[in-house]
């Protein structure tokens, strides 16, 4: 199928070359003329693990243009994959998924033939069926659904795993202006998958709601596991993993995401919980789950911050490992470790921080609040007190290098069980 997509960014880039490695013919737009650029040129213009070897398979199938006539034409679906910013009240701008609607639909005006634009970027409820097709129709000069097709068709992913998760998602969420559309969109996600996801079809606003409803609820189970963390270090014998373990093995609650360590960040968890509430405080209905889960988020920086400062000797020094929201990305967006040390850094303690990713993210954030250390030795070398603020394997090494006079607060229990001169802190354990 030859296909449009919109946006070569995170996400895009990578969605771009699974569907052309998958045998699609692909045509990727932005309005960042460097990305452009990279796909033309064969290189990832991203930083995402395993993105660039997709590239290499999918040439030559894969194109960019700056040109949206060339983009569209003769392609029988587009993808659009923009950023959709929070406002200050919490909910998504539409501006530019509006842009590439109008742009895909004045290509399309006179046409004559049918074309499905399947949004990807997460909206909010109420706007693929209302403002995008509105966009859209005006713009066409077509009609939905009789003469152009309209879904609402979000990943599931996370950034340092884009790959993987395109190719095996837990499920096909798939919101449909009609049959027609929905048939295919599905049969392009059928296409590109290697596992045998189920396929949810909905109504539209049905499946904007699924999207920030599951994220959000992701964030409820990590608050929650965060908080009985926060009971079992204070009760003598206390261990968050036996609790959370036996809470994993009911097939009603599910293990995943079921671990007491430090709370969520990123680009995605943070804002989908925030807009949750904004949703329901626009329809008149009380807030209390989303606006508690981010209560207990917010404080999990804060409660670490206070930790490292018990443990400071007087002009002791604290190095934070882990910028990053999580491994394997650059991305500083709402990270506990950045939280952490900025917290420190704040009440005049000194900070080294470190990540073999994310530090000059970091420095954009940080700026001269910290140290930066090129490596894990350089991090700790000083340091009284280390965190381990995100789960990347490399921080294993620091139980080799630390000294028997430094305290380690491991917020993963990533060194359970290996031998260590340090004393270890393990989150969620008296």
């Amino acid at each position: 199928m030859k296909i449009c997509v919109v946006g070569l960014g995170k996400l895009g880039a990578p969605l771009a070359a699974v569907l052309a490695a998958k045998g699609h013919d692909v045509t990727g737009i932005d309005a960042n003329p460097a990305m452009v650029a990279a796909i033309r040129e064969g290189r990832a213009p991203v930083a995402e693990p395993g993105l660039q070897q997709m590239i290499d398979a999918a040439r030559p199938r894969l194109h960019a243009t700056h040109s949206w006539e060339e983009a569209v034409r003769g392609a029988e679906a587009s993808f659009i994959i923009v950023p959709t910013p929070s406002e200050d009240g919490d909910g998504f701008t539409n501006r530019y998924v509006l842009d590439a609607v109008t742009r895909i639909g004045a290509a399309l005006r006179g046409s004559g033939r049918y074309h499905v634009v399947n949004i990807t970027s997460t909206v909010m409820p109420g706007s693929t069926d209302g403002p995008i097709r509105a966009a859209l129709e005006a713009a066409s000069g077509l009609h939905v659904p009789e003469t152009v097709g309209l879904c609402y068709n979000p990943e599931f992913i996370a950034l340092g795993s884009v790959i993987r998760d395109m190719l095996h998602p837990d499920l096909i969420l798939l919101g449909e202006s009609d049959r027609k559309a929905g048939d295919v969109i599905e049969a392009v996600c059928r296409s590109v998958t290697e596992n045998v996801p189920p396929v949810q079809r909905m109504a539209l606003v049905n499946a904007e709601t699924a999207k920030i409803a599951m994220n959000s609820y992701v964030t409820m189970k990590i608050s929650f596991a965060n908080f009985i963390a926060e009971l079992c270090e204070k009760m003598p014998g206390g261990n968050a993993d036996d609790v959370l373990a036996a809470l994993g093995r009911d097939s009603r609650v599910g293990g995943k995401y079921l671990k007491g360590a430090l709370g969520y960040g990123g680009p995605c968890f943070p804002r989908d919980n925030a807009a949750l509430g904004h949703l329901a405080r626009q329809l008149a209905v009380q807030p209390d789950l989303p606006l508690g889960t981010d209560a207990v988020n917010r404080r999990q920086a804060v409660r670490l911050a206070a930790l490292v400062r018990q443990q400071l000797p007087p002009g002791g020094a604290a190095a934070i490992l882990g910028m990053a929201y999580k491994p394997d990305t650059p991305v500083v967006d709402e990270s506990q470790g950045l939280m952490i040390a900025a917290e420190l850094a704040s009440g005049g303690i000194a900070v080294t921080v470190h990540d073999p990713l994310a530090l000059e993210d970091a420095r954009q954030v940080l700026a001269d609040r910290v140290r930066y250390a090129a490596s894990l030795d350089d991090a700790v070398a000083g340091a009284a007190v280390i965190v381990i603020a995100n789960p990347d394997p490399l921080f294993r090494g620091l139980a080799a290098i630390a000294g028997d006079d430094t305290v380690i607060v491991d917020c993963w229990r990533l060194l359970s069980g290996t031998p260590c001169r340090a004393r270890i802190i393990s989150i969620g354990v008296h």
